[in-house]
C-alpha cells in the first residue's frame, strides 16, 4: 500500500516544500483581488453574508468563506488566506492523482501526474498559491466533474448516484466560477453519450435529476439572479467587453495570437504570465522535447481513449471560449490554467506510452520536465520585486514592501481617510485593521483611464466622503503626481508630500479635496 501511494504522497511533499519555501521567502506579492477576499472573510465573520466578489455579479464568495474559517481558526492575516490556498491545491493535486488512475488505469501515470503538478509551471504555482477569488476552487472542482464524467463513461451512464453529484457540482461551480463550465459541458457530453444504448425513458431520468441537482448546486447564483444581480451579462463578459475594441475580425485575430503566442509559452512553462522573460533557457530544448515526444507517443498508439477526448474537450472548449468572449481580452495567463492541468495529463500519458518502449529516455524526460519547472519557479521567484505577481502590467506591480511603513505614517498623522489607486485602497485597509479606509478613485494607468469598477466596496467610499480631511496615495505614476500637484496648486490648497518607498503621499491639505475637482476619477470604462 506504501509503495502504491508514494508517488502521490511525494508529490504532495514536495508541493508543500514548495510553496513553504515560496511563503517563507516573501516572494508572493500581497495584491488587492486578494486582499478584498481577506476584507470579504473578515466582514462574513463580523456578519455580513456577500454572494459575490465584493463589486461584481459574478465569481462567487466561496473562497471568501474558506478564508473565514481560517481566520477563525488561526487569526487574521495573509499567512491564514494563503493556507487556504494550499490547501485547496493539496486537494486539486490528489483529485487529480484519482483522475489521472481512472483515466489509464496505470499508477505509474497517475504518479507522474502528481509529480508534475507538484512542480508545475510558475503560473498555476502562482495562481494556487496567491487568491484571485476562485480559481483554486474552480481547479478542483474541475477535477472531480472530470472524476465523475469519468465514472459515467465506465458505467455507461448507469450511476444515479454519479450523475446527481454531476450535476449538483456543475451547479455549485457555476456559482463559485463560471469557468468550470469547460469541464462540465464535456462531462455531461460525454457521460449522455456512453449510455447512448440504454433505455431512453431511463436516461431521460437520470438527465432531468442530474438538471434539477444543477439548479439546486447553483442556488446562490439563482438567488442574485432573482434579487436583480446583473449576473447573466457579467458571466458572458460585459464588464471587460470594451477593452479590446475594433472590428470583430482584428479582435478575433489578436485573440488567436494571444492564445497561440501567450498562451503557449505560459502553459509551457517557457515564460511567467506578467513577463516576456524566458524561464530556465538552458533546459527548455529539453522540455520541448518531452512535451514533443510524449504527443508523438500519444498519437502513435492510435485512437483517443474515450476518457482522455473529455479531457481534451475541456481543452478544446476553453480554447474557444476565450477566443470568441470577451475574456480574451485578459491574456494574464489565469484563464490558461485549465490547459496547465489538461497538459499534465497528456505529459503523463504520452510519457507513460513511451515508458514502454524506452524506459530510461522516458524517465529521464520525466526528470528533465520537473527539473525545468522548479528552474522556472525559482527563476521567477528570485527577480524579486515583482517576484511571482498576478499583476500583467508593470505600472501594476507595485513593491509593496514599504506598506507597513505607510500604514504608521498615516496613523502618526491621523490622516485616515482619502484617495487612492486600486491596488493600494484594498491592501492598506485590510492590513490596517480598517483604520485607513483610502477609496480608490485614482487612476493607475498612464493615459490616466479610471473605471468605476475599481470602486470595490461602497462603505468606504461613504467614509472619505463624511471624513473632514482627506490626503492622496499615488503608486509610479510621475504625469499624476505632476498633475496632482497643479491641481491641488490651481485651487489654492496647501499641501504636504511624502515618499515612502513607491508610495507618494499628499498629506495635511488645507481642506478636504474630492477627485472630482482636479478632473480625476471620472469613469471612462465599464
Amino acid at each position: 500500500m506504501r509503495r502504491r501511494s508514494g508517488p502521490v504522497l511525494a508529490g504532495l511533499l514536495v508541493m508543500l516544500a514548495l510553496r513553504a519555501g515560496l511563503l517563507a521567502a516573501g516572494v508572493v506579492p500581497f495584491n488587492s483581488d486578494e486582499a478584498v477576499v481577506a476584507l470579504m472573510a473578515r466582514h462574513i465573520l463580523a456578519g455580513e453574508r456577500p454572494i459575490f466578489f465584493y463589486g461584481q455579479a459574478y465569481l462567487g464568495s466561496l473562497d471568501a468563506w474558506l478564508v473565514a474559517g481560517a481566520f477563525r481558526t488561526l487569526g487574521e492575516g495573509v499567512l491564514a488566506v494563503r493556507v487556504v490556498q494550499v490547501a485547496l491545491y493539496a486537494g486539486t493535486l490528489l483529485s487529480a492523482y484519482a483522475v489521472a488512475l481512472k483515466l489509464f488505469g496505470d499508477r505509474w501515470r497517475a504518479g507522474l501526474t502528481a509529480l508534475w503538478l507538484a512542480v508545475p509551471p510558475v503560473v498555476l504555482t502562482l495562481y494556487t498559491t496567491a487568491s484571485l477569488g476562485g480559481y483554486g476552487e474552480a481547479l478542483l472542482i474541475g477535477n472531480l466533474l472530470w472524476w465523475l464524467g469519468l465514472h459515467l463513461i465506465q458505467t455507461a451512464g448507469a450511476d444515479w448516484r454519479a450523475w446527481l453529484a454531476l450535476g449538483l457540482l456543475t451547479g455549485f461551480g457555476w456559482w463559485v466560477f463560471p469557468l468550470t463550465a469547460v469541464y462540465a459541458l464535456p462531462a455531461w457530453v460525454a457521460a449522455l453519450w456512453a449510455g447512448r444504448r440504454r433505455p431512453w425513458a431511463a436516461q431521460a431520468a437520470r438527465f432531468l435529476a442530474a438538471g434539477a441537482a444543477a439548479l439546486l448546486g447553483a442556488g446562490p447564483w439563482w438567488w442574485a439572479t432573482l434579487s436583480g444581480a446583473a449576473t447573466l451579462a457579467e458571466t458572458g463578459g460585459a464588464a471587460i467587453a470594451g477593452v479590446s475594441g475594433g472590428p470583430w475580425w482584428s479582435v478575433l485575430g489578436l485573440r488567436l495570437l494571444s492564445l497561440g503566442l501567450f498562451g503557449t509559452t505560459v502553459v509551457f512553462g517557457l515564460r511567467p504570465a506578467w513577463s516576456v522573460e524566458w524561464l530556465a533557457l538552458p533546459l527548455a530544448p529539453l522540455a520541448l522535447a518531452a512535451y514533443g515526444l510524449a504527443g508523438w507517443a500519444g498519437w502513435r498508439r492510435g485512437p483517443v481513449r474515450a476518457g482522455l477526448s473529455l479531457v481534451l474537450g475541456t481543452g478544446g472548449l476553453l480554447c474557444a471560449a476565450f477566443v470568441l468572449t470577451p475574456f480574451g481580452a485578459d491574456p494574464s495567463g489565469r484563464y490558461f490554467l485549465p490547459l496547465v492541468m489538461v497538459l499534465a495529463l497528456l505529459v503523463a500519458d504520452g510519457l507513460g506510452e513511451l515508458r514502454g518502449r524506452h524506459a530510461r529516455l522516458a524517465l529521464g524526460l520525466s526528470a528533465g520536465v520537473l527539473a525545468f519547472n522548479l528552474w522556472g519557479t525559482v527563476q521567477a521567484a528570485a527577480a524579486f520585486p515583482p517576484g511571482l505577481t498576478t499583476q500583467f502590467d508593470p505600472v501594476a506591480q507595485v513593491d509593496m514592501r514599504a506598506l507597513p511603513e505607510l500604514i504608521d505614517f498615516l496613523q502618526a498623522r491621523g490622516e485616515t481617510r482619502g484617495y487612492t489607486n486600486y491596488w493600494v485602497a484594498y491592501p492598506l485597509a485590510f492590513l490596517s485593521g480598517e483604520a485607513l479606509l483610502y477609496t480608490p478613485r485614482l487612476p493607475y494607468h498612464e493615459d490616466l483611464r479610471y473605471t468605476p469598477r475599481d470602486d470595490r466596496y461602497p462603505p468606504y467610499g461613504a467614509a472619505v466622503a463624511a471624513a473632514p480631511r482627506t490626503a492622496f496615495i499615488l503608486t509610479r505614476h510621475l504625469a499624476l503626481e505632476a498633475r496632482l500637484r497643479a491641481g491641488l496648486q490651481a485651487l489654492g490648497v496647501a499641501f504636504t508630500e511624502a515618499r515612502i518607498g513607491e508610495f507618494q503621499v499628499f498629506y495635511a491639505l488645507a481642506r478636504p479635496v474630492r477627485p472630482e475637482e482636479l478632473g480625476l476619477g471620472q469613469a471612462c470604462c465599464p
